[in-house]
């Protein structure tokens, strides 16, 4: 007889049982349809055992069911009934639960992290402790072990492809897997080595620096950490006692986030999807599918990206802690420059600081400064991804910096003024028009496809035309435009008024940090205050109540939908 799921078991539960309620410490939530008294417990459990069974076989995401109902409730009470005993068994718990999370998603990446952690946390130590030329080998040693391990895992497959294609060699047996996460845990302990080289950090407690690294609001899919900016955090004893507050402000920020994943970016995926699948069976797309993939694809990763870092910083704040803003409005940005500021900002700050500033950054004339540029955006493009549209998209972006940068010192700015001789509407237009076309690149599964893509927004694919737009055609005609038999796959009224509506809200509705800038739920940013920001009142309940019960309602009928950035 096959074994019953969980919620195929609470499915048949009569919908008249009573329902269980489950009380722990400062939490009181009810799960709907468990049977009273020991069967209560027993329904309750069991439907515990078979999440845990999922492992490995199911993807824990910020926007499950597994994550929201079970794991971050448990971790959540667990953490501060703990730290009503001590803060160290809090740290602990929070360790072993971050790993549990981590292992969720494949339990034979666990070792590789745990590897990682021991081996830097012996090698900061070692960088600490030493001194005169050892200090450097050391810190050259751990850092050279960190890029060799990142590279195999992620890079690897890469290049047996290359290999096979050039050269028909086979480099390895069977493909290697990426670890989830490998990327911003490495990097966030490259920058703790650096920082300990440079006497800026240094961690002798074990415990602590495993939590660092593990946080699992970080883990996965980042923001990158600072050791400075948040061992004061886990060390402090109030970050063990549960707060009112936080607990509001973190539940706000959580659904805004949700709402972004769920809502907005997985809703208005399918458009760009739909062309971006239809390019590999040899279908080339006109200029309005064209143009309907690329933006719809530039909103899917704005909120997709967005609505990860305002969930990560809402479960953050929930445990008391504080996570660097990474993710500041960046379609508002008048310059190519002020983008890099406001998109993946930790990773901006990594890049510059880690990469840039040691390639010698602007010290050695314009020229030196320009080609740092580009290097610098050429391996974050790599970074994102071992594949010829990363290593195009970040040369791309790296040889718009050095323009934009030259265009500065060309045409500088009036004092007083934010940008160099052009209107804020053109300088904001231009600057996303740019981003757009890169992000072909980036969402593209080859460089042939995202070459398609690009010729149909030139109009060389043809134009079909849509429904609401018939009108128009015997003007095309007049003018001779090429016009095609078939209506758009993706371009029609809906998408028009969707792309509206989101492009209104991505450059003039305010942000969270704008609309949380009273509570200040992350580390470091002086965001105005924005016009109705939230307070614990009535309006905000409904509103977040309602958000919460649409993202829910979508939960439940759809499939669950990756982060973009897990991939990378």
């Amino acid at each position: 007889m096959q074994r019953q799921s969980a919620l195929e078991y609470l499915r048949a539960i009569p919908p008249g049982s009573e329902t269980f309620r489950f009380r722990g410490g400062i939490f009181g939530f009810g799960i709907g349809r468990f049977r009273k008294g020991k069967e209560a417990s027993r329904d309750f459990f069991r439907f515990l055992l078979d999440l845990l069974r999922a492992s490995g076989k199911e993807f824990m995401l910020f926007n499950s069911a597994e994550f929201i109902f079970a794991f971050l409730p448990v971790v959540l009470v667990g953490y501060f009934l703990l730290g009503k005993r001590s803060r160290r068994y809090a740290v602990a718990w929070l360790v072993a639960a971050s790993l549990f999370f981590y292992a969720w998603w494949h339990p034979g990446d666990a070792p590789i992290l745990v590897a990682s952690v021991v081996f830097n946390y012996v090698m900061g130590l070692l960088i600490a402790k030493s001194r005169g030329p050892w200090r450097g080998r050391f810190t050259a040693l751990a850092i050279a072990t960190n890029l060799t391990v990142l590279a195999y895992y992620k890079y690897a497959n890469f290049f047996e492809h290359s290999a096979l294609s050039y050269f028909g060699v086979h480099l390895f047996d069977n493909p290697i897997r990426l670890p989830i996460g490998i990327s911003f845990f490495t990097f966030t302990q490259i920058a703790y080595l650096v920082d300990s080289y440079k006497r800026k950090a240094d961690e002798p407690d074990f415990l602590s620096y495993f939590l660092f690294v593990t946080y699992f609001p970080h883990l996965i899919a980042g923001p990158i950490l600072h050791h400075a900016e948040m061992m004061p955090q886990f060390r402090s004893g109030a970050s063990v006692r549960p707060s009112r507050d936080h607990i509001n402000v973190g539940v706000t920020v959580f659904v805004i986030g949700l709402f972004k994943k769920v809502v907005i970016a997985d809703s208005i995926s399918s458009y760009a999807n739909v062309v971006f699948d239809s390019i590999s069976s040899g279908q080339r797309p006109d200029f309005f599918d064209s143009w309907a993939a690329a933006i719809a694809y530039t909103f899917q990763i704005y909120f997709d990206f967005s609505g990860y870092c305002d969930m990560a910083i809402g479960i953050s704040i929930l445990f008391n802690i504080k996570l660097p803003l990474n993710f500041n409005s960046p379609y508002k940005a008048d310059s190519l420059i002020e983008f890099w500021r406001r998109w993946h900002m930790t990773l901006s700050r990594f890049l510059r600081d880690y990469l840039y500033i040691p390639l010698g950054g602007g010290r050695r004339g314009k020229a030196r400064r320009y080609l740092n540029l580009f290097v610098t955006m050429l391996l974050g493009g790599l970074w994102h991804g071992a594949g010829f549209t990363f290593i195009l998209w970040g040369a791309f972006h790296g040889a718009g910096l050095a323009i934009n940068h030259a265009w500065r010192e060309v045409f500088p700015a009036k004092p007083g003024a934010r940008t160099a001789r052009l209107p804020r509407i053109l300088s904001t237009g231009s600057t996303l028009l740019f981003v757009i076309v890169g992000w072909v690149f980036f969402r593209a599964a080859s460089l042939a496809d995202a070459f398609a893509v690009l010729r149909g927004m030139v109009f060389l694919n043809g134009i079909a035309v849509p429904a609401f737009l018939t009108k128009a055609v015997p003007l095309a005609r007049k003018f001779g435009v090429p016009l095609l038999a078939d209506a758009p796959t993706a371009f029609d009224g809906n998408f028009l008024t969707s792309a509206i509506i989101l492009g209104a809200v991505v450059l003039f509705a305010p942000n969270v940090a704008q609309i949380m800038a009273r509570q200040r739920p992350m580390l470091d940013e002086m965001a105005p205050v924005a016009r109705g920001s939230w307070s614990a009142n009535g309006f905000w309940a409904v509103a977040i109540g309602v958000g919460a019960a649409a993202c829910l309602v979508i939960m439940a009928g759809a499939q669950k939908s990756q982060f973009l950035y897990f991939q990378f």
